[in-house]
């Protein structure tokens, strides 16, 4: 027997199972792919870090500040997705109704929200800013925002206004929803504002509001 014939022990490989090794590919980590707790103690901003924004946009912002400042108020006041913020139209602005529909992204329910006084304000003004165009909220090259553009404006919105932790643009919703949880708002009130179609992603908010525990010490 020839030293080529193979043995019956000795198993040839079969045809389209040789396996192919996978390059390493080292890629940097965002602070919000670390860990939460890693860069911030919480996923939600106050009142007044939002307030603080906002004014440090308009202030420093450049060309575009009072866009970029409606955009941080829309994304906070209706509790907006950078997508959802990205894709709104004008014809979902009722100016006389003063109401604003809204589409939600994860198979979320959409929802008309009523617009306040300041929210009008400033959807005039950027309207006349940016005249005959189908999205509110639009680039200089006349394209509406990319989602990076939108994420990289609040991350700069947090730096301008010396945020003691890095800011993303998700924690504007959650911000949302925990300041409707402190007003006292009913869950399921909450659970439609921000088009939740699981009450259970509705109860952390509400889980982290302190007015159950409230009167439980005696004021000193």
């Amino acid at each position: 027997m020839s030293a080529s014939a193979s043995s019956p022990d000795t198993q040839s490989p079969k045809v389209g199972k040789a396996e192919k090794s996978e390059p390493v590919v080292s890629r940097r980590k965002s602070p919000n792919q670390r860990r939460y707790e890693e860069v911030r103690s919480r996923e939600y901003l106050l009142p007044s870090e939002v307030d603080a924004m906002m004014k440090a946009i308009k202030k420093h912002g450049g060309r575009h500040a009072h866009r970029d400042a409606t955009l941080l108020l829309l994304l906070y006041r209706h509790g907006l997705r950078v997508g959802e913020v990205a894709g709104l139209r004008w014809e979902q602005v009722d100016f006389t109704a003063a109401t604003l529909h809204v589409n939600r992204l994860k198979n979320g329910s959409p929802a008309v929200h009523p617009l306040y006084g300041d929210e009008l304000r400033a959807l005039r003004k950027l309207q006349k800013d940016y005249p005959n165009t189908p999205f509110i909220f639009m680039s200089s090259r006349k394209s509406p925002l990319a989602p990076d553009s939108i994420r990289g404006i609040v991350e700069q919105a947090g730096k301008l206004a010396d945020l003691p932790f890095p800011v993303h643009a998700h924690m504007l919703r959650h911000a949302c929803g925990y300041y409707l949880a402190r007003e006292k708002t009913d869950t399921r009130t909450i659970q439609g504002y921000l088009g939740h179609k699981n009450i259970q992603h509705t109860v952390r908010y509400t889980q982290l509001s302190p007015e159950p525990y409230k009167g439980l010490w005696k004021k000193a």
